[in-house]
C-alpha cells in the first residue's frame, strides 16, 4: 500500500445502515469522507479511528502487523508510514503469534464458533451449525483468513456488529475491526499478504 493507492470511496451495502466508525484527520491526511449511515459510534477514541501514522517497526511495505497489547494493526506502507486501524481482540485473537499470510477473504462471511468458544460459553451451542453472513452475524461485513505453511490458522481479521468495542479486549473471537475499517482493509490486501502478530 502507498499513499497513490489511497482514494475516496463511497460505501452502499444495498441500503444496510450499520453503525461504524469513519476517519478522522490523520497525521499526514484524512483517508476519506464517509456517508452519514457509516458514522463513528459516539465517544470513539479519536486514536482508533484509521489514520495514516509514523512507523519505525521494520516490516517490509505491505506487511500487515497486528499488534495484539496496543490494540492496533497497521498496514505498512514504507517510507516511515503505515495506515493504522483500531481493532478489538478477543480471547481467540490471543492464540497465535508470529507469522502468517493472507490466503483466503470472504464478503460477508458466515460465523461458526469454534469448540473453545462453545465450551467457554455453552450458550454459543445454538450457533453449532453457523451462522450466514449479513448485519447480524458477528464477523461483520468482510474477513481475512490467516493460512500458516498452507494450514488455516482459525485466526481472522473481521468486522464487527459492536463497533463500540473497538479498543477493548473481548471475550470471543479474532480481530474485530469497524464494519467500514475491514471494507477498506479488504479492497486494499492482496491474497498473499504477510502478516505479523506480536
Amino acid at each position: 500500500m502507498n499513499n497513490d493507492n489511497i482514494t475516496r470511496r463511497g460505501l452502499v451495502l444495498g441500503g444496510v445502515a450499520l453503525m461504524t466508525s469513519g476517519c478522522t484527520p490523520a497525521v499526514r491526511q484524512t483517508l476519506g469522507p464517509i456517508s452519514s449511515a457509516f458514522a463513528a459510534p459516539p465517544g470513539m477514541d479519536p486514536r482508533l479511528r484509521r489514520q495514516q501514522v509514523p512507523y519505525s517497526g521494520g516490516e517490509a511495505a505491505g506487511t500487515l502487523v497486528v499488534n495484539t497489547s496496543e490494540r492496533f494493526l497497521y498496514a505498512v506502507e514504507g517510507d516511515g508510514w503505515a495506515t493504522r486501524y483500531g481493532i478489538a481482540v478477543g480471547e481467540e485473537g490471543l492464540t497465535l503469534k508470529g507469522r502468517a499470510s493472507i490466503e483466503r477473504k470472504e464478503e460477508w462471511p458466515s460465523w461458526m464458533p469454534t469448540a473453545s468458544m462453545m465450551k467457554r460459553k455453552p450458550r454459543l451451542l445454538q450457533y453449532a451449525n453457523g451462522v450466514p453472513g449479513g448485519p447480524n452475524n458477528p464477523l461483520g461485513a468482510r474477513a481475512l483468513y490467516l493460512y500458516r505453511d498452507g494450514r488455516d490458522t482459525l485466526f481472522r481479521l473481521h468486522g464487527t456488529n459492536e463497533p463500540w468495542l473497538i479498543g477493548q479486549a473481548v471475550s470471543n473471537g479474532c480481530i474485530r475491526l469497524t464494519n467500514e475499517d475491514i471494507l477498506y482493509l479488504y479492497d486494499n490486501t492482496p491474497l498473499g499478504t504477510p502478516v505479523l502478530i506480536i
